[in-house]
């Protein structure tokens, strides 16, 4: 009986250890007009608990090794067990031997619709379709772990990348938009498919180069990791020259471009003059924050 025990409380405590994301969850309804609003706390509950609760990869994460993350869904219309929404889904990685966690991902998702009937399971099984809404959030849960794998190791997120990516092609049996690359060209398809392609290699090298080259060995040396950090922009600079405007680009940027700013305009002196030319050039739409860099 003892032996049984024994067994069952190992099971028990390494399932609870089996989990990977620190996700912090919110269910924003501010733009709906209605006063019972119960269904979405036990929606912002559920989801809560299958992201952080769910074994993303079958490996076992210590508490300070689990990705700090989050996802912020803004709920724009509800009826019938309908929402219609918008998911905003971010990540950081802690930088060696320092404090600071540097953002990783940060993605908006418009086309965030779904069904869920309040104190439904939410059970994911990657080979099966049950719904749009636990296929978004597997997803965005690989999209996150695979991001941060990247920043560790060259390509170091493709299999997460790739589980995402058969999470893509179940989901597109249900119907719903930003599966598929005729619902736009900035969507949940290229996204993952870009990530997978050989085409854009050079994001996946820049985010190696730009955190572990970078990032991680600032606290040793902080005008070669700052000379890194400008490397790996010039990486990101090969991949505007193939594919000029390209979704990881601004994808990068949307993380990047104030923590960029504030790594640029602190420390130790270094020439900036090409590095600002080619920001300009690859990332316009933050033109106003290269500016204010200080040289």
């Amino acid at each position: 009986m003892k032996k049984i025990a024994s067994i069952l409380f190992l099971f028990l405590f390494g399932f609870a250890q089996a989990q990977q994301l620190n996700c912090t969850v919110q269910v924003n309804t501010e733009q709906l007009a209605m006063e019972n609003i119960q269904i979405f706390k036990t929606l912002e509950k559920a989801i809560s608990e299958f992201v952080n609760k769910t074994d993303w990869t079958g490996e076992v994460y210590k508490q300070n090794e689990k990705i700090n993350c989050s996802m912020v869904i803004i709920v724009n219309s509800y009826a019938s067990n309908q929402f219609s929404a918008t998911i905003q889904v971010q990540s950081t990685r802690p930088v060696f031997n320092s404090t600071y966690a540097s953002p990783v991902f940060n993605y908006n998702d418009s086309d965030f619709s779904f069904n869920y009937v309040e104190f439904q399971n939410l059970i994911f099984n990657p080979a099966t379709y049950e719904n749009n809404l636990l296929s978004v959030l597997a997803f965005y849960s690989y999209m996150i772990l695979g991001f941060d794998a990247d920043t560790y190791s060259l390509n170091g997120g493709s299999n997460y990348f790739q589980t995402a990516f058969e999470v893509l092609t179940v989901a597109q049996q249900g119907g719903y938009k930003g599966w598929n690359q005729n619902d736009g060209n900035q969507n949940r398809f290229f996204l993952i498919s870009d990530l997978l392609s050989g085409t854009f290699d050079a994001f996946r090298q820049t985010m190696y180069s730009y955190h572990r080259e970078g990032l991680d060995n600032m606290n040793s040396n902080l005008e070669t990791s700052k000379s890194k950090i400008l490397e790996s922009i010039d990486i990101l600079s090969g991949l505007h020259t193939v594919r000029p405007n390209a979704f990881l680009t601004r994808v990068f940027f949307d993380a990047k471009s104030d923590e960029l700013v504030s790594i640029l305009s602190g420390g130790p002196k270094i020439s900036l003059s090409k590095t600002l030319d080619t920001l300009n050039k690859i990332s316009p739409l933050n033109s106003s924050k290269w500016s204010a860099i200080k040289l």
